[in-house]
């Protein structure tokens, strides 16, 4: 693997709906090693970018690369089966079942063996390995046998990561992973992201400008659909159109 391999493109996104512009001719370039942030206020067209690069509907003109390969046309499971994992705004698990449980789900739906229908799932020695090493490397293993419904909302959040990796993507979406998050959980989790964007490439939304600024990499800014500045933190900071998108012409 190589770091700074470009592993998603997505070139003059555009998305309408009616007369409606959400997004208006958006480029972003993620790269393996790197935590590319993408911040806006509500309604700048943020989650349907996200939607888009994932698969879930098409955009209207433009094109999305996942790992060289022209998936413009790809509906989201294909995406997924190609190296591409996201994360919603709101949880994703199935809180009757254990945290192990929940990451060995999410490993046998890419992993899946229909010519095995006499094997018992739950004793496929890939899938298991696969989500004991998610369950351990998102460090919840003291919390391996729990209900995940009895999870705190930050362990909630850790064990929708898990279960992204346990599909084994290269390419990460995370659609405000610290949203409700306390100070002790918010680190837990830019630890987490720290850890995994050396082998991955991180597409982060969030609204916390604090922890965007610490673990970003890059920083793209929209406004009403439309790219205003993407640079690096620092510029950013320091961006006139940034400051006036966010404070006003009083900033």
């Amino acid at each position: 693997m190589s770091t700074g391999e470009v592993l998603l493109c997505g070139q003059n996104i555009t998305r309408r709906w009616g007369g409606l512009v959400a997004l208006n001719q958006v480029n972003v370039e993620l790269t393996r090693g790197s935590v590319h942030a993408v911040i806006g206020t509500n309604g700048a067209g943020k989650s349907t970018l996200i939607n888009i690069l994932s698969g879930e509907f098409p955009p209207s003109e433009g094109t999305v690369e996942l790992l060289g390969r022209d998936v413009t046309a790809w509906q989201q499971p294909k995406r997924a089966r190609a190296g591409l994992g996201r994360s919603y705004q709101r949880n994703t698990i199935y809180p009757s079942f254990s945290v192990f449980e929940n990451c060995r789900l999410a490993a046998q739906a890419t992993h899946q063996k229909p010519w095995s229908w006499w094997q018992s799932a739950q004793n496929c020695e890939l899938s298991c390995g696969i989500a004991e090493s998610v369950v351990a490397r998102s460090g919840l293993t003291d919390l391996r046998e729990l209900s995940a419904g009895l999870l705190s909302h930050g362990q909630k959040r850790q064990l929708e990561i898990a279960m992204c990796l346990a599909t084994r993507p290269q390419v990460l979406l995370l659609d405000e992973p610290l949203a409700g998050m306390g100070a002790e959980e918010t680190e837990r989790m830019l630890a987490m992201l720290a850890e995994l964007k050396n082998e991955h490439a991180i597409l982060l939304v969030e609204h916390d400008m604090d922890a965007v600024f610490r673990i970003a990499d890059r920083v793209t800014v929209m406004v009403n659909g439309s790219v205003i500045a993407c640079d690096s933190p620092e510029a950013i900071r320091s961006n006139p159109l940034v400051q006036m998108a966010y404070l006003g012409d009083h900033a």
